[in-house]
């Protein structure tokens, strides 16, 4: 599988990343889950230490690590469980983060972690410490590379400005095109790779298509809106082919994108996002089509 350079950074990482948070608790599926991951050429694993309280952190690190100087891991910090662990506070200190990394390195059993990532952030966080503490954590050895998980322009650009990130993971499928006028572009420009999320829009730019819509629509479409659009796509796009390999191709079309993170709750759906992946990628005429007859929205909110 074509391998792309994350930023900056001396790591490459699958086009087709990993998203573990869908592996579930049942070890023993999880890791054939896994296996199947590695076995299909993927190299980039990504857990955060808000999934299932930890296990996924602990799941993960076990499947990998028989091969862990092979693989990249990356996972995430932030989001603090409350001590009844009934749910979670937003804790981006200092701190917070250097007592919570040595917590994650023990679940994933390994000792260090290839990149460490903010999970979420405002532009109200204390960001200098923030930054602080992960170049604290990268000159001990502790975290190879760091980013952040955020749609957040504003925050973007602040990291963008006094940080030294790799990458921003970001939610970004052909139903959801919010990054591409501002973000995509200027961390294009500063050299930070993207990682995508929810390149099939909860299951909607896959073949089950309008199954999956719901009453409410999707962001800023409406569910009669979704109705006219989805057969349009896939009667243009994808008569001869899968709805889900557009979908994923849209994403590796744009230059700023490294790699797409997508979940898998089976062998056989890892399987179906490698093909997808690995599919012929779009013209030039496709993706024209693409945005023409598709919502080029905007950020209204953290300006």
């Amino acid at each position: 599988m074509k391998k792309n350079r994350l930023g900056n950074s001396d790591i490459y990482v699958t086009e087709l990343g990993f998203g573990c948070m869908s592996i579930g608790t049942d070890e023993k599926a999880a890791q054939t889950i896994i296996a199947t991951a590695l076995e299909e050429g993927i190299n980039y694993f990504d857990t955060a230490d808000l999934y299932d309280h930890g296990e996924n952190e602990r799941i993960v690190g076990n499947a990998l690590k028989t091969v862990r100087d092979q693989v990249v891991i990356a996972t995430k910090v932030g989001n603090r469980w409350n001590k009844n662990g009934a749910g979670w506070f937003w804790d981006p200190s200092k701190a917070y983060i250097k007592e919570e990394v040595k917590s994650s390195l023990k679940r994933l059993g390994t000792d260090y972690i290839d990149l460490y990532q903010l999970h979420g952030g405002t532009i109200e966080d204390p960001i200098e410490e923030t930054i602080e503490a992960f170049e604290e954590l990268k000159s001990e050895g502790f975290i190879r590379y760091y980013g952040i998980s955020s749609i957040r322009p504003n925050v973007i650009r602040e990291y963008i400005k006094k940080s030294s990130i790799v990458s921003v993971m970001m939610q970004y499928s052909i139903l959801d095109r919010r990054p591409e006028e501002e973000a995509l572009p200027l961390l294009h420009k500063h050299g930070i790779s993207v990682v995508t999320r929810g390149p099939l829009a909860k299951g909607l730019l896959s073949e089950k298509m309008l199954e999956k819509a719901s009453a409410n629509g999707y962001l800023d479409y409406s569910l009669e809106e979704l109705n006219m659009l989805l057969p349009a796509l896939k009667e243009k796009l994808a008569p001869s082919r899968l709805f889900n390999e557009i979908a994923f191709q849209y994403n590796l079309a744009h230059p700023a994108v490294a790699s797409v993170v997508a979940g898998a709750s089976s062998p056989e759906q890892v399987r179906e996002n490698v093909k997808a992946v690995q599919s012929k990628p779009l013209t030039e005429e496709e993706l024209v089509l693409i945005r023409e007859i598709s919502k080029n929205s905007l950020y209204k909110e953290h300006r």
